[in-house]
């Protein structure tokens, strides 16, 4: 929901051209304090929430399921609001899903940074789920389209590209099945590497309209506005990088004395902080290896998430200690070496290094 005290036109789809109000005449069934990982969880086994509409997906053996996440991500992790949903919890629901066959079919369509790597591991075959992505186990997605008028980026880059291709064969979603719009999507996102895991033999052949529904398309339908590859990545960004490209963004445009001097404050503490969490993390993997060498080769390794309960403990903790991926999310892009640690460590020593680095250096 978009209700940023920043943003003046709050509340208003400005997709690339569209300018529709959204949400009029809709209910929105979680927003704010509602919107957490454990809610998210509890809405995908169809137990009871507390707070919010009170729905949830009270699924049978034969419902298809299609879900659609967009926000910060990371190393095994997806970011909401207060607090981020692990690789190792997200994998422990879906396989109690299955196993007690509450769908048919599952698709997700995930935009974040890392997306990869909440499935690359993690789904089989017979799980009957598919996974398309943003970006792999090892990158951060793009933000895409500036609107200089807000100061915001309109979408996410893979995200706009799978929209602007349904809304370009509707109502007829039935004529591309979810592996051409994948093929499709891929080839326009030329930022990340988007992705796919997961059942690639059934779902993967399914018609994107068991997932999305077929609909009338409505007599004042506004065309699809297509944007030129050139156009879509002329402003992109790596997403953990929007919030201090928007202070220096506003602090350029600033006639304000009192206001560029505020502005200078959070820019040089963001910009200082982020330099401190790549020295913090680097001293953990020194610590935890036993020498700089080994620190510097597994810090080099591809990310790969072999012990996803190590990974929670070690992502959790410095998030506690350190600094929070939602007040800085840049952190995100330098966190993955704990994820790396994890692969090869025990998970006490390096919970105990965070502790140690994360206190001295607060």
């Amino acid at each position: 929901v978009c209700s940023d005290v920043h943003v003046i036109s709050s509340g208003i789809n400005a997709e690339y051209g569209h300018g529709e109000d959204v949400y009029e005449g809709n209910m929105i069934d979680y927003m704010g304090r509602t919107v957490t990982a454990t809610n998210f969880l509890k809405i995908l086994k169809g137990h009871h929430v507390s707070g919010g509409s009170g729905k949830v997906i009270n699924s049978k053996s034969n419902d298809v399921v299609f879900i659609n996440f967009a926000d910060h991500g990371g190393p095994g992790l997806l970011a909401f609001p207060d607090d981020e949903l692990h690789v190792a919890d997200l994998t422990r629901i879906l396989k109690e899903l299955h196993e007690a066959r509450k769908y048919k079919q599952m698709l997700w369509y995930v935009e974040a940074c890392y997306a990869g790597s909440m499935f690359a591991d993690s789904l089989t075959a017979d799980m009957n789920i598919t996974a398309h992505t943003a970006a792999n186990a090892d990158e951060s997605s793009y933000a895409c389209v500036l609107d200089e008028d807000m100061d915001v980026y309109l979408g996410d880059c893979w995200s706009l590209n799978w929209m602007n291709n349904t809304e370009q064969i509707f109502p007829r979603l039935y004529s591309e099945t979810v592996g051409q719009q994948y093929d499709i999507v891929k080839k326009m996102t030329t930022e990340s590497h988007a992705s796919i895991y997961g059942d690639m033999q059934v779902i993967y052949n399914e018609p994107i309209s068991t997932f999305l529904g077929h609909g009338p398309k409505p007599a004042t339908a506004t065309p699809p506005v297509t944007l030129t590859v050139e156009e879509m990545y002329k402003t992109s960004i790596q997403t953990p990088d929007i919030m201090l490209d928007y202070l220096r963004r506003k602090r350029a445009k600033t006639d304000d004395e009192n206001e560029a001097q505020e502005l200078d404050i959070q820019i040089q503490y963001h910009e200082v902080t982020e330099e401190k969490v790549q020295v913090v993390l680097d001293m953990i993997a020194i610590d935890v290896t036993g020498s700089i060498e080994t620190a510097y080769l597994t810090k080099k390794e591809a990310v790969r998430i072999d012990d996803a309960i190590c990974n929670k403990a070690a992502l959790d903790t410095f998030f506690g200690a350190c600094y929070r991926s939602q007040t800085h999310p840049y952190i995100l892009k330098y966190v993955s070496t704990l994820t790396k640690l994890c692969n090869r460590y025990q998970t006490e020593d390096i919970v105990k290094s965070v502790l140690k680095y994360c206190t001295v250096n607060n």
